[in-house]
C-alpha cells in the first residue's frame, strides 16, 4: 500500500512545475521522479537520487535509455570543483576499420558497448552518501519493471510510431508489444518480468555480473549468434569511467559548467557566447530581436560543430578553449554578418537520435544533471530474449567515409554526441541544473532555455515550455511557433533561409517532442522550482 499511495501521489501531481525548499527532481517520468524522491526520504544526496531515477527510467521510458545506454554525468559540490562522470561509450574491439565487403551494419552490429551499469554504480561508490545500498537504489526500477507502470501519453505515441519497427524485430516484438503486434496505449499498465530479473540480478551482484558475470556472459553468446560485435572481453575489460573537470565558461554573472568532448556541452557554451554579445534587453522573450540573434547564434554554433568538431577526444581542453572563447564569439559573429545570404542545401536532419535526460538537487545544495541514451528511439531494437533490454545504435554516429574525422568509425571509439548536460551557477552554489534529449536539438534547447531563464526574469517553468527554434546548416530554420519566424523582421527566406516545420505527430499539449524534452531544476529566490517539460510526460517534485 505505500507504494501505491506513493505511485499516486506521483501521477496526480503537477507535471509542469513545483517550488520547493530542500531539493527538486524533474525527470521524464513521473515513476523515475518518484524513484528519485524515495531517496532523497531516505537520506541519500542527489547522486543517489540520480542513479535510482536513472534505473526508474530505463523501464518506463524503455523507447530513449536503459541497461544497454551510455551516459553522461555532471556533479556539483558546493563550494568544490564540479566534476564530469564521462560514461561515454566505445565501438566494440572487433569493429571493422573498414566497412567494404562487411555487409550492412544493423541489427546487433549497430551497438556499442553498454556503459551506464558500470558509470551508475561507480558514482553511487564515489560520491554517494553511503547511506543508501546499491540493491535499494534498484529496488523501485525491480518495482515498474514487475507490478508495471502506466504508459503515458507521449510515451504511447512513441510506442505507436515506432510499432511497425518493433514488429519487424524477432527479438524486440516479444518484449516491446503485445501478442498481436499491437503496442501499449495511453493508460495501460505495461509489465516486463524479463527485464525485472536481469535488474534483480544486477542489484544482487552490482555492475560486475553485468560485466564480467553471467549477464556479460549472454550478451556475448547472444551477439556472437547474431553477428554482433560486442564480445565478452570487450564487457569484461571495460575500464571505470574517467572523471573529468567540466568545462567552465561564463553567460553574464553565471558560471556555466558542462560535460566535455565526446559530448557537445562546447557548443552550448559557444552559442552562449553569441548570444552574450547582445545586451539583455534585445533578448526578451518573444521579441522579434531575440529570435534574430537566436537564430544567428544557433547557425553559428551547429556550423562550428560540423565544420570544425573537436578533433581529439583526450586531450581536448586547447581545443575547447578555442573555439569557447570570447573573442572567438566576436571574430565568428563578424564573419556571419559579412557573408552573403544563405545558400545551398541544409545537411541531413533526421530526428532520429533520441535521449532522456532529468536533473537533481538535494537539500544540501548538490546538483546532478544527467543524459543517457540508446541513441533512436528504441536504439538498434533488438534484445537478448533472456535479458529484456534494449541494446543502442550508437554505430550510426560514426563516419564511415573518412577514416581521419574524429569520429570515424574504429575499434575503441567513441560515438559523437550531442549530450549537453549543463550547471549554472553564482557564488559557487548551483542555481541551474538543465539538459534535454533530442540528437542536435539538445543543443539547441539547452541555450534557449538558459538564456531565457538568465534574461527572462528566472522563470524556469516558462523558460522550459516556452516555443523553441532549430537550425539545421546550412540554412534550414526549424520552428515551433509560425509566429517566431513571422514576426521577426524581413523574414527569413529573404535571408536564405528555408523555415520548416517537423513532423507533428510527437505533439503534446501544443508542443513538439522534435524539439526537445528538458527537465531542469533552478533556484529562483529563495526557493528551488523545478520545470518538467509539457512535450513530454515528466514530472518536477520536491521530497
Amino acid at each position: 500500500m505505500k507504494h501505491l499511495s506513493l505511485l499516486l501521489t506521483i501521477l496526480t501531481a503537477c507535471a509542469s512545475g513545483v517550488d520547493t525548499v530542500g531539493g527538486a527532481i524533474s525527470a521524464a517520468s513521473p515513476e523515475a521522479t518518484g524513484a528519485g524522491i524515495e531517496m532523497l526520504l531516505a537520506g541519500g544526496n542527489a547522486v543517489d537520487a540520480a542513479v535510482a531515477v536513472a534505473f526508474a527510467l530505463g523501464v518506463t521510458e524503455p523507447a530513449m535509455s536503459g541497461l544497454g545506454a551510455g551516459i553522461q554525468m555532471l556533479v556539483y559540490r558546493p563550494e568544490r570543483e564540479p566534476l564530469v562522470i564521462n560514461g561515454t561509450s566505445f565501438a566494440p574491439s572487433a569493429t571493422p576499420r573498414d566497412t567494404a565487403g562487411v555487409g550492412p551494419i544493423t541489427g546487433h552490429r549497430l551497438t556499442t558497448i553498454p556503459t551506464s551499469v558500470r558509470t551508475l554504480e561507480f558514482a553511487w561508490r564515489e560520491f554517494g552518501s553511503g547511506k543508501i545500498a546499491w540493491a535499494d537504489l534498484l529496488a523501485p526500477a525491480i518495482r515498474y519493471a514487475e507490478s508495471g507502470f502506466v504508459v503515458g501519453t507521449f510515451r504511447a505515441k512513441v510506442w505507436a510510431r515506432h510499432q511497425r519497427d518493433l514488429a519487424e524485430s524477432p527479438s524486440a516484438r516479444p518484449l516491446f508489444l503485445h501478442q498481436d503486434g499491437s503496442p501499449p496505449t495511453e493508460g495501460e499498465l505495461w509489465q516486463q518480468p524479463v527485464l525485472a530479473r536481469t535488474l534483480r540480478r544486477i542489484a544482487e551482484g552490482g555492475a560486475a555480473e553485468f560485466y564480467q558475470g553471467g549477464i556479460a556472459r549472454e550478451i556475448a553468446a547472444d551477439m556472437a549468434a547474431q553477428g554482433g560485435w560486442i564480445t565478452f572481453d570487450d564487457l569484461s575489460s571495460l575500464p571505470e569511467p574517467p572523471v573529468q573537470e567540466a568545462l567552465h565558461s561564463t553567460y553574464r554573472s553565471y558560471d556555466i559548467f558542462t560535460v566535455a568532448p565526446p559530448a557537445s556541452g562546447w557548443v552550448v557554451q559557444q552559442i552562449l557566447n553569441l548570444l552574450e554579445l547582445s545586451p539583455p534587453e534585445s533578448l526578451a522573450p518573444e521579441s522579434a530581436e531575440r529570435t534574430n540573434r537566436l537564430v544567428e547564434a544557433l547557425t553559428i554554433g551547429h556550423t562550428s560543430r560540423r565544420a570544425n568538431p573537436i578533433r581529439d577526444m583526450i586531450q581536448y581542453a586547447p581545443e575547447v578553449t578555442e573555439r569557447t572563447d570570447k573573442a572567438t564569439a566576436v571574430r565568428l559573429m563578424e564573419e556571419f554578418r559579412a557573408a552573403a545570404a544563405g545558400t545551398g542545401d541544409p545537411e541531413t536532419e533526421t530526428g532520429r537520435g533520441e535521449t532522456t535526460h532529468f536533473s537533481v538537487v538535494d537539500g544540501s545544495g548538490m546538483a546532478v544533471a544527467v543524459t543517457t541514451s540508446i541513441n533512436a528511439y528504441f536504439g538498434a531494437r533488438v534484445v537478448t530474449p533472456s535479458l529484456g533490454f534494449l541494446y543502442n545504435d550508437y554505430m550510426r554516429e560514426f563516419q564511415l567515409d573518412d577514416p581521419e574525422h574524429p569520429f570515424a568509425l574504429r575499434p575503441g571509439g567513441m560515438p559523437s554526441s550531442s549530450m549537453s548536460a549543463t550547471v549554472l551557477a553564482q557564488d559557487g552554489q548551483a542555481v541551474l541544473a538543465v539538459g534535454s534529449p533530442g540528437s542536435a536539438r539538445i543543443i539547441s534547447a539547452v541555450s534557449q532555455v538558459i538564456q531565457r531563464w538568465v534574461d527572462g526574469g528566472h522563470d524556469i517553468v516558462g523558460s522550459v515550455a516556452a516555443p523553441r527554434l532549430h537550425v539545421v546548416p546550412p540554412f534550414a530554420l526549424y520552428v515551433e511557433d509560425p509566429d517566431l519566424a513571422s514576426s521577426a523582421g524581413p523574414g527569413f527566406e529573404s535571408l536564405g533561409y528555408r523555415v520548416s516545420h517537423p513532423a507533428d505527430d510527437l505533439t503534446l499539449r501544443g508542443l513538439n517532442a522534435y524539439f526537445g524534452g528538458v527537465h531542469a531544476v533552478a533556484r529562483e529566490g529563495d526557493r528551488w522550482v523545478g520545470a518538467a517539460d509539457p512535450r513530454r510526460d515528466g514530472l518536477a517534485r520536491r521530497p
